[in-house]
């Protein structure tokens, strides 16, 4: 299918790109306003307001939909049809201008080795990458203006996101990041920049790894809350019992156990299936893993909840689609971009609440477009410190809780 799809002139790719992005922001738009968790009678896909004329079959259509409902403009707000239809534009645009620069530019590599010869022979292994990384787009993109309209990111965008990664991971590396090694191209898998990988991972050792994080997410979307001050035992108890409460239980328990056998199986097969895999699933670790850390340790030391659960999970979906390489760069390039969209959401808003969901999701666009500089001529660099790195990590979390809790005690005596 790919080699059919690179055979079709250029100019017809980027015309059928730019039809799928308005397809592609259409759906974007039927998650935003039908999967959240209060959803508004604005979108054609939800039922309308008891006051609204009845709905057409042309509302369902991109762009022309949602300017057709500008008649109900009286019921949701002079100008509530807008931001659907430049996101559907938006998407429009950004899916065939992502293709250009990943495909035809070679985007993702350094300036200095964008060689037009290898670019033109590896249009397959580029368009593999751009494929997963438009479906991050359209993911995080649903995410943002969640998580702006009600500061929360609902499972039913991050969960399947993460289900596809590890399927992709578990294809084939093709799909992460390409880096620059000894002068050749190769995915930014779980052992870069230690080439070649610890020979561990690929034992026992690597398949107990991979079902933990399995089973640790898994857990991360369940009912998380373990309450110790009965014991260990009680607080199974009290745990299973809080599970099997929600109607969906069975379903977690389902996945999980299907999780279980799928990567068990994966591992069987080993090679590069089990190599994509378990990169997936230690992006997924890392990705979410810190933002975790991060909202246990601030909200610890603020006295309250300092970030949503739902960042925990897009970060995990981001990390196990980009690995834990460009997951770690995303984050720490999100609170630049929180600067100006913080700025740009007051100007246009007025509204003081700062959901970190869309800054992460910016982070890692940020990620993507500069990934050749970001990653082989300073990310790498600072990665191949290992385990110095893992406790400087640490030294920032431990200070950072020290500097919120101190923060917190000002704010008591003086506020």
């Amino acid at each position: 299918m790919i080699d059919a799809w690179i055979s079709v002139p250029i100019g017809a790719r980027m015309a059928t790109l730019a039809m799928l992005g308005l397809v592609a922001g259409a759906f974007a738009n039927y998650l935003i306003y039908s999967w959240c968790y209060f959803p508004r009678p604005i979108s054609p896909h939800v039922p309308p307001h008891p006051d609204a004329r009845p709905r057409r079959a042309s509302d369902r259509i991109p762009l022309v939909g949602w300017w057709g409902l500008r008649r109900e403009s009286v019921l949701h707000g002079r100008f509530f049809w807008i931001r659907p239809i430049l996101i559907e534009l938006g998407l429009a645009v950004a899916i065939p201008a992502l293709y250009w620069y990943e495909t035809q530019v070679g985007g993702l590599l350094p300036e200095a080795v964008r060689d037009p010869a290898w670019i033109v022979a590896n249009q397959a292994y580029l368009t593999r990458i751009f494929v997963i990384h438009a479906i991050l787009v359209v993911l995080m993109t649903a995410a943002t203006f969640i998580d702006f309209d009600e500061q929360t990111i609902p499972d039913i965008i991050t969960v399947p996101g993460t289900i596809i990664a590890l399927t992709s991971g578990a294809i084939s590396t093709w799909g992460f990041m390409p880096a620059i090694v000894d002068g050749g191209v190769t995915p930014t898998t779980f052992n870069l920049p230690w080439i070649p990988p610890d020979p561990k991972w690929f034992t026992s050792t690597g398949l107990v790894t991979g079902l933990a994080i399995w089973s640790g997410w898994c857990f991360a979307i369940a009912d998380r809350r373990v309450i110790l001050r009965k014991g260990w035992s009680k607080a199974i108890e009290f745990f299973c019992a809080g599970l099997v409460r929600r109607p969906e239980w069975k379903l977690l328990a389902g996945m999980w156990i299907l999780g279980f056998v799928a990567v068990s199986s994966v591992y069987a097969i080993g090679g590069q299936h089990w190599h994509g895999l378990f990169s997936s699933l230690v992006g997924l670790a890392v990705g979410g893993g810190i933002v975790w850390v991060i909202r246990i340790v601030a909200s610890q030391a603020m006295g309250m909840e300092a970030m949503g659960f739902g960042d925990v999970t897009l970060m995990a979906m981001i990390g196990a689609v980009i690995g834990y390489q460009a997951a770690i760069a995303a984050f720490f390039l999100s609170p630049i971009t929180a600067i100006a969209i913080v700025l740009v959401q007051w100007i246009i808003t007025r509204d003081h609440r700062v959901p970190f969901g869309p800054y992460l999701c910016a982070g890692t666009l940020i990620v993507i477009l500069a990934w050749g500089t970001i990653y082989n001529q300073f990310l790498a660099q600072y990665l191949i410190l290992g385990q110095f790195l893992i406790w400087m990590f640490a030294a920032m979390f431990v200070l950072m809780g020290v500097f919120l809790y101190v923060w917190r005690l000002i704010k008591m005596r003086l506020f």
